[in-house]
């Protein structure tokens, strides 16, 4: 059998080494050795080769706006949703298009083949909502591109959101949105969970809604969430992100709440680089670390991913599209410092999170899609470590980037040559 491309001896995230046959996009074959011809060799060996990363929370339509039409001086999250009216009479088609073409090259650069961006619905114009559909329609050949509908200004709050938000979904918009915590009163945030989640329920579609971002113990909007999705049968469809609010809450009611999420079946997306920088910036000290109770969730039951949240916009001034990053932030701030809680802390910016996103043909097993990437580490601990360099992207059985292996010359007398910060334990 010939295959595509044969990928030789890379080591599995469960630390098998094996080759990987890919034909016709798809992976044939998983083997100790294949005997095989094929189009392309990749040599992998040595290096953890893994799926793709995928970051399940991302606001495509304001990436690398960073500066404009100003920077964010307070480093808050309402600043960042006023300096956000102030830039949206300023989008054009073009230019958000172009911004985000631009971020999803850097995304495959990463290793980044999948990503579900929330896009402003709040602007008659849906502007963003139809440069963001031609994205998703140009990058498909190798990037994984969901929408979701957001009322970024209220669904309530804002006057045009609600038809906006049915507009956007008719147009083909993916995934429902929603931000109960920015309505007017609490008893409107309530009442727009329900309303969102039954728009979804009749028209079959994932609800995926910022929760609960703030500092505020009372903001309690995700107990809505998870009596609508048992309410009306959407476990598995149902995704409530940030869930900041729990990190202030009382731990009495925390103790309820947890196995009322787990029981409904919703999952959990904290953004770790987000929310440590955007949350706690009212208090003094002790100061809040600002993301939600990972590991509590975690043993409840509950399905967490990781997200990105933003790169370069109105509320982060870093990012590079790399979900290591990611992890990496995560890890510290959930202080998950075991061995299986930073394995686990991988798998929350790659398997976790596709499936999450309902990603089907996702993952390293004969049948599924041929996407995945090489990374200059031994295994999932060490590539967080590193944030490993991507050494090789295959998007959907294509070699789409590849760099090779570096190491540092050194010029220090009776030391080596050169170094190499792998390190096996």
């Amino acid at each position: 059998m010939a295959f595509d491309i044969l990928l030789r001896q890379g080591i599995l995230p469960d630390g098998t080494i094996a080759d990987i046959g890919i034909s016709g996009g798809w992976i044939a074959a998983i083997e100790s050795r294949l005997e095989s011809d094929a189009g392309q060799i990749v040599e992998a060996a040595g290096n953890l080769v893994s799926p793709p990363f995928v970051d399940p929370h991302f606001h495509m339509d304001a990436t690398l706006s960073y500066g404009i039409p100003r920077i964010n001086a307070s480093g808050t999250l309402l600043e960042g949703i006023a300096l956000w009216g102030e830039l949206k009479p300023l989008l054009t088609h073009e230019a958000v298009k172009e911004r985000a073409l631009r971020y999803c090259d850097w995304a495959v650069s990463m290793g980044l083949l999948a990503i579900r961006t929330h896009v402003d619905v709040c602007d008659d114009r849906l502007l963003a909502v139809e440069a963001l559909l031609e994205v998703k329609k140009e990058v498909a050949p190798y990037v994984d591109l969901q929408l979701v509908a957001f009322p970024q200004d209220g669904f309530y709050r804002s006057a045009n959101a609600k038809a906006n938000t049915l507009r956007a979904l008719d147009l083909g918009v993916d995934v429902v949105g929603g931000i109960p915590h920015f309505e007017r009163t609490m008893e409107d945030g309530r009442r727009s969970v329900t309303e969102l989640c039954e728009i979804a329920a009749q028209r079959g579609l994932m609800v995926d809604m910022h929760c609960d971002e703030t500092d505020d113990p009372l903001s309690r909007h995700v107990e809505q969430l998870a009596f609508e999705t048992q309410r009306l049968g959407l476990a598995g469809r149902v995704v409530g992100s940030h869930l900041t609010s729990m990190h202030s809450m009382d731990n009495y009611y925390v103790s309820k709440l947890l196995p009322l999420i787990a029981e409904s079946g919703m999952a959990a997306i904290p953004n770790p680089l987000i929310n440590i920088v955007l949350q706690g910036r009212h208090d003094t000290y002790p100061k809040r670390r600002g993301m939600t109770r990972v590991p509590e969730m975690l043993k409840a039951g509950i399905r967490v991913g990781f997200g990105q949240d933003c790169v370069l916009d109105p509320w982060y001034s870093l990012g590079t599209a790399d979900m290591l990053d990611v992890a990496f932030m995560g890890l510290h701030v959930a202080q998950m410092t075991s061995p299986a809680d930073m394995r686990r802390c991988f798998d929350m910016v790659t398997t976790e999170s596709a499936a999450i996103m309902g990603l089907e043909d996702y993952g390293l097993a004969v049948g599924k899609r041929a996407s995945l990437v090489v990374l200059d580490a031994g295994n999932p601990i060490e590539a967080i470590r590193l944030r490993a360099e991507r050494l090789c992207v295959i998007a959907r059985g294509k070699l789409v980037a590849e760099r090779p292996r570096r190491e540092m010359t050194l010029s220090l007398l009776g030391r080596p040559p050169s170094v190499h910060r792998r390190h096996r334990i």
